[in-house]
């Protein structure tokens, strides 16, 4: 038997523990509300590459058949064989991973060198140059290919990577802006200390700022892979070469003049996408707490 003081000790646990049921069943209500919302958004945006998919699995003439049917009868798993034995879309999209890795390995290179100039070192004109950088992001992306091409024609790089490589190790101004409020948020007593102990900038840049950077970094790796593996108008103006364009160009192929194999098309386009998903299935933890953070900080 429970001796009388047990049970006093025992009652404001009671308590506790009544009260937060009651709580609990007040919001149960709430909580079925969001998560059934959540789920019907969830489906809602699921139906476009459900409906890829199944598209991929049909035959021309299933394609737009009415009434639609989501889940064909037979599926046609040979349209994949088909789109790739059509065109060399394992080329294309070796093409688009040598360009996103290369392109990546550029932005980590410069982006937290200019980044950690502006967020820590005071030169005349720094705002100015801030402010220019900034206003770069409002000129239209389609804008740029034409004094690009004449500089890259003049060098005679059209036709190679170059133009496509070259610019990204210059620091991307969206990233550069990221994470130079995200350098400026990190106490500058870190680089006096580190500066008390003998190290130089560029230590205190690669053992101090960078490992302190990590969620600013998944952010840039994340963009830099999604914009470069969907990037379609750069390859298609300095390349010339049908081998050497990536997975966004070679799609493109699938598009007649008249018509447009849909069912080869989308085959095709499921397959490219897969990477993407792969990225942002391991990456979304850090990619969502890179930009809460960035935004937190900044």
């Amino acid at each position: 038997m429970a001796t009388r003081t047990e049970t006093m000790l025992d009652d404001p646990f009671r308590v506790r523990s009544r009260r937060a049921r009651k709580k609990l069943m007040k919001s149960a209500p709430l909580y079925v509300a969001v998560y059934g919302l959540l789920i019907l958004l969830s489906v809602t945006f699921l139906l476009p590459i459900f409906w890829m998919a199944s598209t991929s699995l049909k035959l021309p003439a299933e394609v737009f058949a009415f009434p639609m049917k989501w889940v064909p009868e037979t599926p046609h798993w040979e349209n994949y064989q088909e789109a790739f034995d059509k065109y060399p879309l394992w080329r294309f999209m070796g093409n688009s991973t040598y360009l996103v890795v290369v392109s990546t390995i550029g932005q980590l290179i410069s982006v937290p060198l200019i980044a950690y100039g502006f967020a820590r070192f005071e030169f005349p004109g720094k705002k100015v140059l801030f402010m220019l950088m900034l206003s770069t992001l409002m000129i239209p992306s389609q804008i740029k290919y034409i004094p690009m091409y004449w500089m890259f024609q003049k060098v005679g790089l059209i036709g190679t990577y170059w133009p496509l490589i070259l610019p990204e190790f210059f620091g991307h101004p969206f990233f550069i802006f990221l994470m130079t409020q995200y350098i400026r948020s990190i106490p500058k007593e870190l680089d006096e200390a580190a500066r008390l102990d003998g190290a130089n900038s560029w230590m205190i840049l690669y053992k101090v700022i960078l490992p302190l950077c990590k969620p600013v970094l998944a952010v840039i790796v994340v963009f830099s892979f999604l914009w470069n593996w969907n990037e379609f108008m750069g390859p298609l103006v300095f390349l010339d070469n049908f081998k050497d364009y990536p997975i966004s160009v070679g799609l493109a192929f699938f598009q007649g003049r008249y018509s447009v194999e849909w069912h080869l098309f989308m085959a095709a386009t499921l397959v490219s996408i897969i990477p993407v998903l792969v990225v942002y299935f391991f990456a979304q933890r850090h990619l969502i707490g890179g930009l809460s953070a960035a935004g937190l900080k900044g």
